[in-house]
This record gives structure tokens, sequence and C-alpha cells, in this order.
């Protein structure tokens, strides 16, 4: 009778147990994050990003990037970074502020969805310079192939780093200059790379990188 009365008794002590892995405490049965909504993506792009970076996400404003065909989760990245002043840019906080992340999502989903037209390097003099530096690096000066990252075609490691084919020469050489005197700072790597290039080496690789296809 001991026995059964101590079976009995752990048996009450472990039944509030069972109630809490039904309800879904156990990791693997946590319900998934909603999926990006691509209709309210595509409401929500014109409504807020279409006037600088076209209805397709192909901007044709030099200064304003390219974001068809970019990665999603960097797109998402870059959005939360404006909003919490990680990277700063004043027109792009009053605009990321403004969005939820939900909003976020479903707007980086889709102009990732839209396909990237193709971009043309300009100056033939400078795109020589740009290929070796892109494709690998200045070892004496201990600078990395930007090939490594963003892969020799430039369509970047999804997650990682974005896609830069075809991207506004302006823009990348706008965003080199800015990593390399410390205005933008949302990404260690970057930094580093471009606190090693000159001028001369941007404009190069940022025109090699307006005509990867």
């Amino acid at each position: 009778m001991k026995l059964l009365a101590s079976l009995l008794t752990a048996a009450a002590l472990a039944a509030p147990v069972l109630p809490a892995f039904a309800a879904g405490e156990s990791p693997a049965t946590k319900p998934r994050a909603a999926k990006p909504d691509l209709a309210k993506g595509e409401a929500s792009f014109g409504a807020v990003c279409a006037a600088c970076h076209a209805a397709d996400g192909n901007s044709t404003i030099a200064a304003n990037p390219k974001l068809a065909q970019q990665h999603p989760e960097y797109l998402f990245k870059q959005l939360q970074d404006f909003k919490s002043g990680k990277r700063n840019n004043a027109i792009m906080k009053g605009f990321a502020s403004a969005l939820s992340e939900e909003e976020m999502k479903n707007i980086a989903w889709w102009v990732a969805s839209k396909p990237a037209k193709p971009g043309f390097a300009k100056d033939k003099d400078l795109v020589m310079l740009g290929e070796r530096i892109y494709r690998g690096g200045i070892a004496d000066r201990q600078i990395a192939a930007c090939a490594g990252c963003h892969s020799p075609n430039g369509a970047g490691i999804p997650v990682q780093y974005p896609r830069l084919s075809g991207q506004h020469s302006e823009y990348v050489a706008a965003q080199l200059i800015a990593f390399r005197d410390g205005v933008r700072t949302n990404s260690p790597q970057m930094t580093q790379v471009a606190a090693k290039l000159n001028d001369r080496e941007i404009r190069a690789v940022a025109d090699y990188i307006a005509g990867l296809r």
C-alpha cells in the first residue's frame, strides 16, 4: 500500500508539467513567425519607398541604391539599423521610424522578389584597376578581395553579405567613403576594408561593380 501511495503521489506531482508541454512550451512546437505578406509589401513600398527607389526597386537616381533582387534579410537589417540609429541617415531614419518590423519584412521580401536591371561601368581607365581589387584585393596592404564575401559575380551571400552586381557606382563609392571616414559604422568588416582604400581605388572598384553581371 505504501508503494502504491508513493506512486500516486509522484504522478500527482508530475501532472502539472504535462499541460505546459501540450500548450506549446516545447521548442519543437513553438509557433513559426508569420511569412512576409508580399501584397502588403508592394503597397507599403509604393507608398513609402518608390519615390526614391523607383516602383520596381531599380532606382534611376545614382545617389539612391537599387533595391531590387537584394537579399531580403540584408534589407530588413538595414531598415532596422536606420530606425535604431545604428546606421546614420536622417532621411532614411524618418521613413524607417514609421515602419513596424512586420512592414519592414513585407517591404524587404517584396522588393527582393523583383529582378534587378543591369548597370554599366563608365570609366574604362579605372575599370581594370577595379577588377583587380574586386577579384584579388591588394596583397601588400592586406586588402581582401571583394569577391571573397560578395562573390565573383557580385551576387553576394544571402543573410551575410549584400548583392552588389549592377549597383550605381556613385552609391557604392559614397558608402565606401562613409565606411572609411567613420560616418557609416554598422559593418565592422567593411570599415576595416575601406579604411585602407584611397579615393582612386574606391572609384575604380565602384565602377567595376556597376558593370558586374
